[in-house]
């Protein structure tokens, strides 16, 4: 369905081959990297299906409190096409390392802000406008992370490890959900639903500064990477002096496949925020189940993606990324109305074996997935491209879907919309992967 991937050293000038104790170190660097901002990221989504809508949205009944705190989480996927544009665009020209200790530090100030800033009972209506400038913050910075945290770990790879090398960073969104729950339930723990409310939600934002010094490390430590600096290389002696723009080059060439890599990829966020985020909130407003025990589920189910993801990860290097990618979307489509069918039982083990078969679909098209998006551009437009494509699936998956879940709650009175949902952005993950594998096939 797909072919093997192009060597990316092939007729480019020769930098000298980092060792195995540095490959380690980036890889390391670059999972560590991807973990803690999907963890300050993630914060929000918990708090907003929590506790923001009364704090910081305190009109209206609590479904218009929780959609606007929703509305302000889609905020920052909104922004997250910016920052994937400025960093793609700089992290192509100026290099992979620079953009992504900007991107750590963004968020780290950003999440850390979040848990300062005060409620709309103090400040007023400056609460929710600054709640969601901060979001926007948030949302640029991962969108210039996720390339360059990626593209960090891909493009130290060893030959025909790729695909594993580049699982370590998808593994930090079940890294960071795992942590943001598991801080939650600490908060949750040791206070009081009063005390929760008042303070206790802020200590999860507030361990997001601990970004910082990642951000430093990484400046300190790590070296830019090969397959960068022999681009550099190749692209100098070529341009003579030329001025270069990636994005450019992107937008009059390969926009087409920069959507048809946002059309593969939106099931996948979509559906994951929706298990994530979505369903804590339905679970708990809408079907009254216990707060801790569905945060507990989803822990859980985080777990065990990563075993999941670097597995997907490792057969891609052998079979392809395509039909691996391929496989995830269609259990997604198969799944989209049992896995609803279970959480309506109001059982919490129902509950648990819907998120988990969910989860396994959404590892499997995972895993592969940071070494699918290099693979899709060279190294002189990759983070461009790259991040583009990730981002406006982020938009119009991620970003929108516990807002379109609430809104087609609302609408229609039933979850079986949310089902069509998924299943209506897995058939177009699927015509998406079609295309992408006529592509592959016709350069073989």
């Amino acid at each position: 369905m797909d072919t093997a991937p192009p060597s990316p050293r092939a007729g480019k000038p020769q930098v000298t081959a980092p060792t195995d104790r540095h490959r380690r170190r980036v890889a390391t660097a670059a999972a560590l990297a991807s973990a803690v901002e999907w963890y300050d990221y993630f914060v929000f989504g918990i708090a907003a299906a929590l506790v923001l809508g009364d704090l910081y949205f305190p009109a209206g009944s609590p479904s218009a409190g929780v959609l606007a705190a929703f509305a302000t989480f889609a905020v920052g996927f909104l922004a997250r096409p910016v920052g994937g544009i400025i960093a793609g665009h700089l992290g192509d020209k100026r290099g992979r390392k620079p953009m992504l200790v900007l991107a750590l530090t963004l968020m780290g100030l950003a999440t850390t802000g979040i848990g300062l800033l005060p409620t709309y009972e103090t400040i007023g209506i400056a609460a929710p406008l600054l709640l969601v400038l901060l979001r926007v913050m948030q949302g640029i910075a991962v969108g210039a992370q996720w390339g360059g945290a990626m593209l960090m770990a891909t493009e130290y790879a060893p030959e025909g490890k790729r695909g594993l090398y580049g699982s370590l960073v998808q593994l930090g969104v079940p890294i960071g959900v795992v942590t943001a729950n598991t801080v939650f339930l600490a908060a949750g723990a040791f206070t009081d639903d009063s005390a929760f409310a008042s303070w206790g939600w802020r200590v999860p934002f507030l361990v997001g500064f601990l970004v910082l010094g990642l951000a430093w490390y990484i400046h300190a430590r790590v070296e830019e990477t090969p397959e960068f600096r022999e681009a550099e290389q190749a692209l100098a002696e070529q341009e003579k002096g030329e001025p270069r723009s990636p994005l450019r080059t992107i937008l009059r060439k390969h926009l087409g496949t920069v959507f048809l890599a946002g059309g593969s990829f939106a099931v996948n966020t979509a559906t994951f925020y929706i298990i994530i985020t979505g369903v804590l909130d339905y679970s708990t407003r809408e079907l009254g189940m216990e707060r801790d025990a569905v945060l507990m589920v989803s822990l859980c189910v985080s777990l065990t993606q990563l075993a999941l993801i670097p597995a997907a990860a490792a057969l891609s290097d052998r079979i392809g990324r395509l039909r691996i990618y391929a496989a995830g979307a269609v259990g997604l489509l198969v799944w989209a109305v049992p896995l609803f069918l279970l959480i309506d039982t109001k059982s919490l083990l129902w509950l648990a074996v819907g998120t988990f078969v969910t989860s396994c679909f959404l590892s499997i098209m995972y895993g592969p997935q940071a070494a699918l998006f290099a693979e899709l551009f060279t190294a002189e437009m990759r983070y461009t491209g790259a991040s583009l494509g990730y981002q406006i699936a982020a938009v119009f998956g991620g970003g929108l879907a516990p807002f379109m879940m609430v809104l087609l709650l609302e609408a229609t009175g039933t979850s079986m919309a949310v089902s069509a949902y998924i299943i209506g952005l897995a058939v177009i993950a699927l015509v998406s992967i079609r295309v992408l594998a006529k592509r592959a096939a016709a350069r073989a």
